[in-house]
């Protein structure tokens, strides 16, 4: 997940990566909230709006449509209070503050757990997933943004020292209080939150007893089944033009997919938004990587991750993890079906 950035008034244009295939049985959704029967099936509640910068939707199926309602708005309502901590776009939010101050003395408990899980990830792929990659974001965001800036990128001088104000170990994360350990470095969230948020709102929306549901905040993860009996479903856009390179069901489980090709910051893509944080360079291994796991916070981790590792690394992420698959797209064209 990466919110759009905003450069001298202009914004880096975001291509969605996973496109659902049946929604609401084939609704469209169009306005914030709508409401349609088919067939005898219970009414669907639907939610369109944006979340973290994407376009994002929230869709469910329940024979109480006040409680539906009721439910699609606390959703929606936590969806907006979790934006307000993780979202980079905002400057009030406790995200920019960090970044802006270098430390937060009262964090907020979402903040902390989100921080700690993301630091557990960086440990685990060996640096691969690096939550203080922001230096490198903004590194790169201005320099293609400025006029006649040259094509070949930020001089090495400048991707070094950037670099250098990336590491996961210098981020201090306790209930206490967070902290950054040099003034420059800086954390985003984006390869992770949006699955946080995900989950987040897909289990409220369990706790109100709402088993019908599709949440879609750029990853996406289902509860229970289509109306109709089968699995949700998505489909996985071929980066390589406007095909789809595979549709995959979702009964009970989330799907995330990071691609170069989703954000870049140069007309030719060889420059994008997902960096080998170890390296300063955006990653080259692969043209997609999804990943399909029981957890959206999980699934949307390992594709970002997964994205930067050599087949070696990829082979040791095998323990401690349950019910993930992956399917990468090297830039040969080869496809490969990864499974724990």
């Amino acid at each position: 997940m990466d919110e759009p950035a905003r450069i001298a008034g202009g914004r880096i244009a975001r291509r969605r990566v996973i496109r659902l295939t049946a929604v609401a049985g084939g609704l469209a959704l169009a306005g914030p909230i709508l409401r349609a029967a088919a067939g005898g099936r219970p009414a669907a509640e639907i939610w369109r709006g944006t979340a973290l910068g994407a376009e994002a939707s929230i869709t469910l199926y329940h024979e109480d449509a006040g409680e539906a309602r009721r439910s699609l708005r606390a959703a929606v309502a936590e969806l907006r209070r979790l934006e307000a901590v993780f979202s980079l776009y905002r400057e009030d939010s406790a995200l920019s503050r960090l970044n802006r101050e270098g430390r937060l003395t009262v964090p907020p408990l979402e903040l902390v757990e989100l921080l700690a899980t993301a630091r557990s990830f960086a440990e685990r792929t060996g640096g691969a997933f690096d939550p203080t990659v922001q230096p490198l974001w903004r590194l790169y965001a201005r320099h293609f943004a400025r006029p006649g800036a040259d094509p070949a990128g930020p001089p090495a001088a400048a991707v070094e020292a950037a670099r250098a104000l990336v590491g996961w170990r210098d981020l201090r994360v306790e209930s206490t209080g967070i902290a950054l350990a040099r003034r420059g470095m800086a954390v985003t969230l984006n390869g992770i939150a949006q699955g946080y948020i995900t989950d987040r709102v897909a289990d409220l929306l369990e706790r109100e007893g709402m088993r019908t549901v599709l949440v879609d905040l750029g990853e996406i993860r289902a509860v229970g089944r289509h109306p109709d009996g089968r699995p949700w479903r998505a489909g996985i856009r071929d980066p390589r033009g406007e095909g789809l390179l595979r549709v995959l069901p979702l009964a009970g489980r989330a799907l995330a997919t990071s691609a170069g090709s989703g954000t870049r910051f140069d007309a030719a893509g060889r420059f994008h938004h997902l960096f080998d944080p170890r390296s300063g360079v955006s990653a080259r291994r692969y043209l997609s990587v999804s990943v399909l796991a029981p957890r959206a916070t999980v699934a949307d981790a390992l594709s970002t991750a997964l994205y930067a590792m050599s087949d070696g690394e990829r082979e040791a992420l095998r323990d401690g993890l349950e019910g993930v698959e992956a399917w990468i797209l090297h830039t040969d064209g080869r496809e490969e079906h990864w499974r724990v």
